[in-house]
């Protein structure tokens, strides 16, 4: 789940602990437009399995990965760079693809290190999860691709990712979509404790920290995907077929020790690894995004995550904040593809 916003947000940032978290970056009142789109009847069929498959999965060596990816639409459209986040996949936006290639967009859906079909091309590399490794990984991809430049869109480690990308490669982001905002974070912030009831929101960190939670992870990782959907999404009537597809890619062989090291790394329990530790020095400093951006919130998240106001100021560009109202909750491109999409497209005439 999603990263630190300012100083706390470590998987989601819980409105218990919204006050403390932001309170050294006290922005004040939300200046910035915010707009309520509601969820269709549409939106919530497709959620249930309109599209089952991609029109193309391809391959590509980029970077420290093999990267398998979902492609569709025109070759020489516009690119579109989609990014899942834990404990989900690409089908998170199986229905937002379609909708982007029939406007003529070029839409890139990889599986993360440690998802799907990705894998690592030696066996020696570190099965590094900290958030300047997954950001490198989408730069490579980007050139492996050959793509100067792109719209960036995501969710959860997704969303973590397109903003560090739009913060530190703005010349590689056209436009950004982020749900849930702003969720750069640093070891150091995540340091200094919460109050009880924040702390309880992240149960599964404080697990994952201890052998035991490790092996029951290992053990029982579509049983945990399936609890973690459901808490974060309350209202959202996945079918058993839905969340099949996007368990399968929870069996890649380095999947536990990337989202163990990924959540040990935001504790400060596990080492990155050295050639991050400029980027990482970069991102603890929490730098602004001046191109244009919407954020997304889904009106049942049923994560904890953070309000608006709290990192509005971060988007120093052309910005807008959209609530999707009508149950929907943390999975937000899967629950409300059109939406989703359609805030892709309007990002892109900002």
């Amino acid at each position: 789940m999603s990263d630190p916003i300012d100083q706390k947000r470590r998987s989601f940032l819980g409105a218990a602990a919204i006050g403390l978290a932001t309170a050294p970056f006290a922005f004040g009142a939300f200046a910035h437009a915010q707009g309520a789109t509601p969820a269709t009847a549409d939106n919530k069929r497709a959620a249930s399995g309109g599209h089952t498959s991609f029109k193309a999965i391809k391959h590509v060596k980029a970077g420290v990965l093999d990267v398998a990816y979902a492609e569709d639409g025109p070759a020489h459209g516009k690119p579109v760079l989609l990014l899942h986040g834990w404990p989900y996949d690409i089908y998170s936006f199986v229905d937002v693809a379609p909708i982007l290639a029939a406007a003529g967009y070029r839409v890139i859906i990889p599986w993360l290190r440690g998802y799907g079909d990705t894998r690592f091309l030696s066996s020696d590399t570190k099965r590094n999860g900290q958030q300047a490794a997954l950001a490198a990984d989408a730069i490579a991809l980007l050139d492996a691709l050959k793509i100067d430049k792109a719209i960036v869109a995501g969710f959860d480690w997704g969303a973590r990712t397109a903003d560090i990308l739009a913060a530190e490669w703005p010349e590689r982001v056209k436009a950004l979509v982020s749900v849930s905002g702003y969720l750069i974070g640093s070891q150091d912030a995540n340091r200094a404790p919460l109050p009880p009831k924040a702390e309880l929101q992240w149960w599964y960190q404080f697990y994952f920290a201890t052998p035991r939670g490790e092996a029951g992870y290992a053990k029982y990782t579509h049983d945990f995907a399936r609890l973690i959907w459901q808490l974060a999404s309350p209202k959202w009537q996945f079918d058993d077929a839905t969340f099949n597809r996007s368990a399968a890619a929870l069996d890649n062989p380095d999947q536990v020790a990337v989202a163990i090291h990924n959540y040990r790394w935001r504790l400060g329990l596990a080492e990155g690894e050295s050639q991050y530790d400029d980027l990482e020095k970069k991102l603890a400093a929490l730098p602004s995004i001046a191109v244009p951006t919407i954020t997304m919130e889904g009106d049942d998240n049923g994560a904890p995550h953070p309000e608006p106001a709290a990192y509005a100021k971060r988007f120093t560009g052309k910005y807008e904040h959209r609530l999707v109202t009508g149950g929907i909750g943390h999975n937000l491109p899967q629950e409300a593809p059109q939406d989703f999409a359609k805030a892709v497209i309007d990002v892109d005439r900002f």
